[in-house]
């Protein structure tokens, strides 16, 4: 099935990142930063979104806050790009517009990103600002993680954490293309290397290479949670593309998860890019797809 002419313009994208970044091989952090904050391009404007920004637990953030929204659930919203690039700016409007969606607000999380701050930093200002979320009120049922790419990785590996910590679970987990394989083992990564525009086998090496650091480990559960045990997980919904590099990081979690037990679904959608979820507003994919995240919250 062919995609829409709308969602060409995501690939697009990454292929110009790409190339810009194949024409200087020593692109400094600072320019990588400024590149991929760019993300926020396909995306258009949610109608009925305000946006303030603000700080939980001292971490920095954008709130997205649908009108009318219920104001007693809240997504805690952790952004992709390789947990060194990306921003709450960057990812404002995806989560505006997933939050409108699912009648809840939200906050996106400028978390401490590596190379400057590498694991488990990432993971702690997750987990502080959930807690903190808490402590303002908000009933953990009510509260909802998700992130996309990296950010999908923390969107589960917080609730790890969490667990492990004995503090009470949010009620859903979304992830949005997850980025979770360290190790960069998955078949995709190879047979999808061509008609993947952005993600490709060097640069998940050079990032998890900054986000390890010296002392963190490709199969720690936290860094990598294809390694994790799933039991008592929240309810999760797991999205990628077809055609992306990471679609069996997707499958693979689903099919972890679902084994020990935890309610998952796992959404496929044929000729999508890496967080396809990008295009909404403008691609009707991504505008089905987050109607199909709605009714499953719903249920």
């Amino acid at each position: 099935m062919p995609i829409s002419a709308e969602a060409g313009y995501l690939e697009a994208l990454y292929r110009d990142w790409t190339d810009r970044m194949a024409a200087d091989p020593q692109m400094s952090i600072a320019m990588l930063r400024s590149l991929f904050d760019e993300w926020h391009q396909p995306t258009l404007e949610p109608e009925g979104v305000t946006y303030r920004s603000g700080a939980v637990a001292g971490v920095e953030g954008i709130w997205a806050l649908p009108v009318d929204a219920d104001a007693s659930k809240v997504i805690m919203y952790t952004h992709g790009g390789g947990f060194s690039v990306g921003s709450a700016a960057s990812h404002r409007k995806l989560a505006g517009h997933l939050a409108k969606a699912l009648n809840t607000t939200a906050f996106v999380v400028d978390y401490r990103r590596a190379p400057e701050h590498p694991f488990p930093a990432q993971i702690e200002d997750a987990a502080a600002v959930y807690r903190a979320l808490l402590d303002q009120g908000f009933a953990s049922r009510n509260v909802l993680t998700a992130g996309d790419s990296a950010g999908g990785n923390l969107a589960i590996s917080v609730v790890l954490r969490l667990r492990d910590d004995g503090v009470p679970l949010p009620g859903a987990v979304i992830a949005f293309s997850p980025w979770l394989d360290m190790e960069h083992t998955g078949d995709t990564l190879v047979s999808n290397a061509a008609t993947d525009g952005l993600v490709s086998r060097e640069i998940l090496e050079g990032m998890s290479a900054m986000f390890l650091g010296e002392s963190g480990k490709p199969n720690d559960p936290l860094a990598n949670p294809l390694y994790a045990d799933y039991s008592g997980f929240p309810r999760l919904y797991v999205t990628a593309g077809s055609v992306e590099t990471l679609l069996d990081n997707a499958t693979r979690l689903a099919d972890r998860a679902a084994a020990a037990g935890v309610d998952v679904t796992l959404s496929v959608v044929d000729g999508m890019q890496h967080v396809f979820p990008f295009l909404a507003g403008r691609a009707p994919e991504a505008d089905a797809e987050i109607a199909r995240i709605s009714d499953w919250f719903r249920r």
